[in-house]
């Protein structure tokens, strides 16, 4: 009798575990991104990891890559190089691109604003790599640029062979290094403004228009979700690094060998719910907020303003008391000359006695020795007890 019992008890024990039981929203290994090959749930702001599954295993990326072409393409931008309406003439290389592409013909002539459009919501490899052509004069000088940017960056696990992520031997990168150079490209807010567009027309005036619409649906379809790049081919399988914001709150999601757009964006949806769910940001610093001022030594400025580069919060889980984080600026002694880039300080968030996030802080412009006819102007202020000069406007970066 007890042996038929214990047989029973058996099968019973057997049968509760061919239950299916539903994913659970918790940052396990499994919970949020099991049919993923590999994953990653950033905090945007911090960087802070809120989950990974195999992120540094190194996988083919398809289109992600152009997620660093965007990067570049807004460097450029940024520094002068070049400017959203300039005209660039496709080439014969850049039109022989297959996959997804708008169909740009040697010879046509598209503005710039244009193509970074077809490259941020349509996923054009032709674009892509007629603007890695006017950027950099060749596609090969541009991969060199994507690869020592890759080294910049500290993507440890990266290596491009070209800009927009079609099949090639020794073309890999990880989920880690996707969020890596992802929040690099979001220090550039207006990169959203394509990213987050959902259908669009290019050549409108022409007599062929051609239709873009965003090959990441989840832009339409989740709240606050405006990008990044989604990708595709028979050996990566299904890739997307989505990033969403509500209110103050940015957050990055990236899965890489997805079997289908299907399990693709539910595995994105349940990583960003989990994050929006269980956590929030205390913000510190808005960017260009002012942080305070630095007296420099023999400076031709003897004070400098210091702002905030970008947004600075910290991490807290959801019911956390915000007063438990203090804020503490640490300034170091600054003597002229200051060169552009040199560090100024840091501002650090302090829980429990303990650094939980920081922020350094640069130099924006240089600030030379000043002159013997300043100093002296200096010094006889101060012996008529005459008002110090206003500090100059140094945004930090």
């Amino acid at each position: 009798m007890r042996s038929r019992l214990c047989v029973w008890a058996l099968l019973f024990c057997l049968s509760l575990s061919l239950i299916p039981r539903p994913a659970s929203a918790s940052a396990t290994e499994d919970g949020l991104a099991p049919k993923a090959k590999s994953a990653i749930l950033m905090d945007v702001d911090t960087g802070t990891v809120l989950y990974e599954k195999n992120s540094g295993e190194k996988l083919p990326p398809a289109s992600i890559t152009k997620i660093m072409t965007m990067l570049l393409v807004m460097e450029a931008l940024e520094d002068g190089k070049v400017s959203l309406g300039d005209q660039i003439r496709v080439s014969e290389h850049a039109a022989s691109m297959g996959g997804s592409q708008i169909f740009l013909e040697p010879g046509e002539v598209m503005e710039l604003r244009d193509m970074l459009k077809a490259v941020a919501v349509g996923s054009a490899n032709d674009a892509s790599v007629a603007l890695a052509e006017h950027i950099a004069g060749t596609e090969e000088a541009f991969v060199d640029m994507m690869n020592r940017k890759v080294k910049e960056l500290g993507m440890t696990g990266t290596r491009f062979q070209n800009t927009n992520g079609l099949p090639q031997s020794d073309h890999y990168t990880t989920a880690r290094d996707i969020a890596i150079m992802s929040r690099e490209l979001l220090k550039y807010p207006e990169i959203t403004t394509y990213t987050r567009i959902y259908e669009d027309h290019l050549r409108k005036d022409s007599k062929n228009p051609f239709w873009l619409v965003n090959t990441n649906r989840l832009v339409k379809f989740y709240e606050g979700l405006d990008g990044l790049k989604t990708g595709f081919t028979r050996e990566s399988k299904y890739c997307l690094a989505a990033t969403a914001k509500r209110k103050d709150f940015r957050v990055l999601a990236v899965v890489l060998g997805e079997p289908d757009v299907k399990d693709r964006n539910r595995e994105i949806t349940r990583m960003l719910d989990y994050a929006f769910n269980q956590f929030t940001n205390l913000v510190l610093y808005k960017k260009g907020q002012k942080i305070g001022e630095l007296r420099v030594d023999k400076g031709e400025k003897n004070r400098i303003e210091v702002r905030a580069p970008r947004q600075f919060s910290t991490l807290i889980r959801k019911g956390e008391n915000p007063k438990d984080y203090k804020t503490v600026l640490d300034w170091k002694r600054l003597s002229a000359p200051v060169r552009k880039g040199d560090s100024i300080g840091s501002v650090k968030v302090v829980k429990d006695g303990n650094t939980v996030s920081e922020m350094k802080l640069v130099s924006a412009r240089h600030n030379p020795k000043a002159g013997l006819w300043t100093i002296i102007k200096r010094c006889t202020k101060k012996m008529l007890f005459l008002p110090e000069e206003a500090p100059a406007d140094d945004l930090v970066s």
